[in-house]
């Protein structure tokens, strides 16, 4: 189906308050994330920062933050410098119990050029998959 968003959902034993200043806090971002020159979780705030694509390519990724809730959501407008398109990534957090369910949703993918396989549904969906299935896991829950 095209012009579907990307959604993965996870749930992570360790407080909202935690899950939260992971994705918020540049600091404790760049330990599962990106490493970011600086970041605020407040609306209008921008961002960049390097990526590389499967074939070490170098892309300048673009965001603005267009919405926050603290410790329950945080969206921000995600492009590519010198690329077509615009997207969005949300983070929603969800208590449940002593856990937290996080919801990532990124839409707009089909708005970047499709004839780049670094910019298909199939790249970011693997790249999601490792960022919050296991980055931010074993960041959240480490090993012993």
């Amino acid at each position: 189906m095209p012009n579907l968003p990307f959604i993965i959902e996870r749930t992570y034993n360790a407080p909202v308050s935690k899950v939260w200043k992971a994705i918020t806090d540049k600091s404790e971002m760049k330990k599962w994330y990106f490493d970011l020159d600086d970041f605020k979780p407040e609306i209008g705030f921008e961002f960049q920062f390097n990526g590389e694509g499967k074939q070490c390519e170098q892309y300048v990724h673009l965001c603005k933050i267009t919405e926050v809730v603290p410790e329950k959501k945080l969206t921000y407008n995600w492009r590519y410098k010198g690329y077509e398109g615009i997207s969005f990534v949300t983070f929603e957090l969800f208590q449940e119990g002593n856990s937290t369910r996080l919801k990532l949703t990124h839409e707009g993918l089909e708005s970047f050029p499709n004839s780049n396989a670094d910019f298909a549904p199939e790249s970011f969906a693997e790249g999601w998959t490792h960022i919050i299935g296991e980055s931010l896991k074993n960041y959240l829950i480490p090993k012993s």
